[in-house]
């Protein structure tokens, strides 16, 4: 079985404002803001035009892919995000 290959809007798609500490996505197909924290806009950088594993996501962020905590927590990450619509399955 396959593992699953995330993906997210690319830049053209969201509008990234910092605001003290946190980060305000504004999505555009879908009129939605979404206010988030890290690493969700590192997150979304990293998925965004590419369709990336849970592992190949953890590399590609610098972190270890044999760190069961770090990976449950990306995990869950991406599971708030697919719910909020900013992530899917690819």
């Amino acid at each position: 079985m396959a593992a699953d290959r995330f993906a997210a809007p690319d830049s053209d798609t969201l509008r990234v404002t910092p605001l003290e500490g946190l980060t305000a996505l504004y999505h555009r197909p879908s009129g939605q803001t979404h206010v988030v924290a890290e690493p969700v806009p590192e997150i979304l950088t990293a998925l965004a035009g590419a369709a990336l594993s849970l592992d190949d996501l953890l590399a590609a962020m610098g972190l270890p892919a044999d760190d069961g905590e770090i990976r449950a927590g990306l995990s869950g990450h991406l599971s708030a995000l697919q719910a909020s619509g900013l992530v899917w399955v690819a």
